[in-house]
């Protein structure tokens, strides 16, 4: 037994590690990301890893493994269980025989996702379990009571982190072996293959099995009862904890009641908790799941009892909780007076909205493909990633962003709608894989006049630089064949392809002038790696001939660049990558890889 300072994604890797995990997939994204690093680089020789091509791939892989006996764990943020949830589905008719853990991880905030999507409801909706750590060690030590639950019941389980637990740190005793877990291997059987005549039979058996894990779950010691009163709070993941601290300080009698799987709701714990009680609050991030349910269970039992959260607007019913939220509610709960404490007024912060990094080649590609359709009507459709940051001004070249993969198919709902506009799609490398190669199939089947712009920095950039099939490298630091974009854009029939440097703009305009006056789909690869693989080229200065027109800074953004005291442009050394695009817009050629003349 050793401890260790671990992040909240290092507990639920080495507990998985410990746990006796045998294949482990997933796709990049945050808040879950360091969960499948973290296994990889501690990786003890015997576990296969994976970052997949999207999340419904990993999920697929992570159940092939699971039906012949291995325990899998597949990774994703709660926006990559949408593209999950088909086989996802299945899976809860067809069940597995290995253990198999589908951790996705939730974002109050949201902090780094499109929406607060919460992943209970998907638990309810495939009648699927699923464990709501509230600390990083209680999420080390549920990883191995999740798989063993996974294999007592034939079904895949849930793990749901948020953000604050993923990213949290807490010391652990993390033990020193771990478990066996040996593949019995595939059993040819034909309860595997999901038929409509079978469906029937085994929805029924998964309902039966939702009151057996209710049952379950009142029994496992991570769900809890404690103290006693008229009044009880019922509380999951990290707001408990807030909960837990600020009841430290009452000297009420009150109850609270843990609830750490709130699917299928443990009902006989939280009736004997209910049992007595005048009210009860209940504190959950994201939607009301448990308010919900203990309401259910009131109603069901003819319980005399106020339930208070979210509905009764007790609670807020949005964004992350905070102690100092929770601390509010529980005092207004329990009528205890509040001393308001003196609130010193911060000094206002300078306002910097997110911007593309100083030498992303993004910025060179919108900059190429503003200044190419400049006079022309266009729409540009965007997607998920780094380039999201393309909407910002003074580029301003993102109009619509929906989901990954996206930008390419509302292109060309666009352009049915509105056939006299040019529409360009933007989307990175990644995402190309990800998502995005039907989207231009459809293009192609229904020939329709749109131009890709496919954003190809060499990896994975926006949650943290993984490798991709576009790559050519493995999570198994294994060299394997690169996927070539081109290649598969003409294989998939596009016609016309250009590919380009984004960082040469007189190249990279008319690239993409030959691409849009292409009548049918054509495509724009630009290439050049993100500035996290580059070694910055030798730096730009602003020569003393600068006339202060500001262009440098009015039409690209780019954050290494500002204005002096003089109102002339300036270049900060440390920010700037020598991407050159500043040097080739300056239209009396002040900037140049030189010293600094003023």
């Amino acid at each position: 037994m050793s401890k260790k300072l671990l992040m909240g994604n290092e507990a639920m890797a080495l507990g998985a590690i410990h746990a006796g995990v045998n294949i482990v997939a997933g796709y990049p994204g945050t808040p879950s990301t360091e969960v499948l690093e973290t296994i990889a680089s501690n990786n003890p020789g015997d576990i296969y890893v994976e970052w997949s091509v999207n999340e419904k791939a990993a999920m697929e892989v992570a159940a092939g493994g699971a039906l012949a006996g291995a325990r899998t764990l597949v990774t994703m943020k709660q926006v990559g269980l949408n593209v999950a949830s088909d086989p996802l589905m299945s899976l809860s008719y067809i069940g597995i025989k290995g253990g198999m853990v589908v951790l996705v991880a939730d974002d109050p905030g949201p902090f780094s996702s499109q929406t607060e999507q919460d992943t209970r409801h998907y638990a309810k909706f495939s009648n699927l379990p699923v464990f709501d750590p509230s600390t990083p060690e209680e999420a080390f030590e549920m990883m191995t009571a999740a798989f063993e639950l996974s294999e007592q019941v034939k079904l895949p389980v849930f793990f749901r982190p948020t953000t604050r637990v993923c990213h949290s740190c807490s010391t652990i005793d993390v033990p020193d072996s771990r478990l066996e877990h040996k593949i019995d291997g595939f059993d040819k059987d034909p309860r595997w293959v999901i038929f409509p005549s079978l469906s029937y039979k085994k929805h029924i058996r998964i309902e039966e099995l939702q009151e057996k894990i209710s049952d379950i779950f009142s029994e496992m010691k991570f769900n809890k009862i404690t103290g006693k009163g008229k009044k009880g709070i019922a509380a999951s993941g990290a707001a408990y904890t807030y909960a837990e601290e600020v009841l430290r300080q009452v000297g009420t009698e009150y109850k609270i009641f843990k609830v750490s799987t709130p699917y299928p709701f443990p009902e006989k714990l939280a009736l004997e908790f209910m049992h007595g009680l005048d009210e009860v609050l209940v504190i959950e991030e994201l939607d009301p799941v448990i308010e919900e349910e203990l309401l259910l269970l009131k109603a069901k039992n003819d319980i005399d009892v106020k339930i208070k959260g979210k509905r009764t607007k007790d609670m807020p019913f949005a964004g992350e909780y905070s102690f100092e939220i929770v601390r509010s509610a529980i005092y207004d709960f329990l009528e205890i007076k509040q001393e308001v404490a003196e609130v010193l007024s911060a000094p206002a912060l300078p306002v910097r909205p997110p911007v593309l990094c100083a030498g992303c080649p993004h910025r060179s590609s919108f900059y190429a493909v503003k200044t190419a359709m400049a006079k022309r009507k266009a729409v540009f459709t965007g997607d998920i990633g780094c380039y999201t940051l393309g909407n910002a001004k003074p580029l301003d070249m993102v109009d619509t962003c929906l989901c990954m993969g996206a930008g390419i198919t509302m292109a060309q709902g666009l352009q049915r709608s509105e056939p006299d506009a040019k529409h360009i799609a933007f989307i990175g490398d990644s995402n190309f894989f990800h998502t995005g190669i039907a989207g231009v199939i459809n293009a192609v089947y229904n020939n329709t006049d749109i131009t890709v712009v496919i954003l190809d920095n060499s990896t994975t950039a926006m949650t943290g630089h993984q490798p991709h099939p576009g790559t050519g490298k493995t999570m198994m630091n294994s060299i394997s064949e690169k996927v070539d974009i081109y290649g598969l854009l003409s294989a998939c029939g596009i016609k016309h392809i250009e590919k380009a440097n984004p960082f040469n703009q007189k190249e990279a305009v008319e690239a993409v002038k030959k691409a849009v006056d292409f009548n049918g789909p054509s495509a724009v690869i630009f290439e050049a790696p993100c500035i996290a693989l580059a070694k910055p080229a030798q730096k730009q200065q602003v020569g003393s001939n600068c006339t202060g027109c500001c262009k440098c800074i009015r039409e690209i953004g780019c954050p290494a660049i500002s204005l002096d005291e003089s109102g002339k442009a300036v270049i900060e050394p440390s920010l700037c990558y020598g991407c050159t695009l500043c040097t080739q817009i300056c239209p009396v050629k002040a900037i140049g890889g030189h010293k600094n003349e003023m």
